[in-house]
């Protein structure tokens, strides 16, 4: 099967064992047996026969291969599980099974039932990130780095100050995950609860609690603001892990060496060549990632949907949705390993800050030689000595007090603190100081 050797490997193993077409034919009769429930509980089914139905279905053995085959006459797994269902029922409880729903009530409630573990499981993952992150942003708070803008050496910032904007932009994204509802779906035929008048969002309501899920205030057949926001933060996700696994992946670089992913027996070796270490755990993250931005773009182009029940835009939602999870599911327990177990390397680190001969500081020199120069020569001097640093592979500092401009002008204990990348950090330690405190308040 092609999707395990091309699909899966991006998706969460645990999640595909969890996720699965039983699992589905599961969560479709867990609606149902509920909904017989409720409406026993409000007179519309005789006593004793939600249970009755309980104890003949939850032991049947439904036929997963003829409900998928069912689906290309019937359009959705609920048609051809629904037929099932009833005729397993003797001729007494047959009515009360799927009454007053619609096969979009079931496939959707279904749908949210199996989703609501996978956001637990993705929370959980979140969370382990942070911790793991916040243990990262203690240790290299004062680890100093070069920034990079543009992908060339910029100013220098800390290693920990870095890795905070990732937990920052993971946690952030946990967030606004862990504030979507999954709502139940019951609405019958139209959405309006034919032949139940004003009981049935009654059901509706009691339905959504037996079952764990929110309470809509309307059903939402073709109101798919759910589906939206659930598909959009698991994108929201997506992204921020993406941003980690690139930035780790250009930082393990073997010209710039700062980082390298955790080590284990086989993992990143090439077909060909022996001595690569290649950032697989990253390229798994950013393929699953891109792969659920591609879903995301599908779930926002169904949103709108015809009159009281979608034509195609509802059957385009399922497999995106339940993707996106499963890949983010396998993204993030990839982004956990790795920033759990983040090779850095400070020396490499400092090594690249003196790489321009420590160029990188003609900022803060500029500024220094500004008020006695002016302006312009100032940025003019503070280029050129880097030029030279950078050319004939001396310090900055160096360059910096032998320039016929400068000479004499200048103390040197001041350029050399002026030079210094450890001394012009701008907020970093602030910044990992209250982003710790943020990211621990909840």
């Amino acid at each position: 099967m092609p999707a395990a050797l091309i699909q899966h490997p991006f998706m969460s193993q645990s999640a595909l064992a969890e996720c699965n077409a039983e699992a589905m034919v599961q969560a479709m009769l867990a609606f149902e047996l509920a909904l017989a429930e409720v409406q026993e509980a409000r007179g519309a089914v005789p006593e004793q026969m939600s249970a009755q139905m309980r104890h003949l279905l939850e032991g049947h053995r439904f036929d997963i291969d003829a409900i998928a085959a069912g689906i290309a006459s019937g359009g959705n797994a609920a048609i051809p599980f629904v037929k099932q269902g009833r005729a397993a029922l003797p001729a007494e409880l047959k009515r009360y099974f799927h009454q007053g729903a619609t096969s979009q009530d079931v496939v959707d409630s279904a749908l949210m039932l199996l989703l609501k573990p996978r956001l637990a499981a993705l929370d959980a993952l979140l969370r382990r990130c942070r911790a793991a992150a916040l243990a990262l942003m203690e240790a290299h708070g004062e680890t100093v780095m070069v920034g990079r803008t543009l992908m060339q050496q910029a100013l220098p910032i800390t290693f920990g100050v870095k890795v905070a904007h990732w937990a920052i932009g993971l946690e952030q994204a946990r967030r606004r995950l862990a504030g979507v509802e999954l709502p139940v779906q019951f609405g019958g035929a139209v959405g309006v609860h034919s032949g139940w008048d004003n009981l049935g969002l009654d059901f509706m309501d009691a339905l959504a609690e037996r079952l764990g899920l929110s309470a809509p205030v309307l059903p939402w057949h073709t109101d798919r603001q759910p589906v939206h926001a659930l598909g959009t933060a698991l994108d929201a996700v997506a992204g921020a892990a993406e941003k980690l696994a690139l930035d780790v992946a250009l930082l393990t670089q073997t010209e710039v060496g700062e980082v390298a992913e955790p080590s284990a027996p086989g993992m990143g070796e090439s077909s060909s060549m022996p001595h690569k270490r290649n950032p697989v755990r990253c390229a798994l993250i950013r393929g699953a990632a891109r792969q659920v931005h591609g879903h995301a773009t599908v779930l926002l182009n169904a949103a709108a949907q015809p009159l009281e029940r979608g034509l195609g835009e509802w059957h385009a939602e399922w497999a995106p949705l339940v993707d996106s999870a499963l890949l983010l599911e396998g993204a993030l327990e990839q982004a956990a390993v790795l920033l759990e177990g983040l090779e850095v390397h400070p020396e490499a680190m400092q090594r690249n800050l003196a790489a321009t001969g420590g160029g990188i500081m003609a900022e803060p020199v500029a500024k220094l030689l500004a008020p006695t120069l002016g302006p312009d020569a100032a940025k003019r001097i503070s280029a050129e000595a880097a030029e030279t640093a950078r050319l004939q592979g001396v310090a900055y500092a160096a360059a910096l007090n032998a320039h016929p401009e400068v000479q004499g002008r200048l103390d040197p204990e001041e350029v050399a603190c002026v030079t210094d990348p450890s001394l012009y950090l701008g907020s970093s330690r602030a910044q990992v100081a209250r982003a710790a405190e943020w990211l621990m308040a909840s």
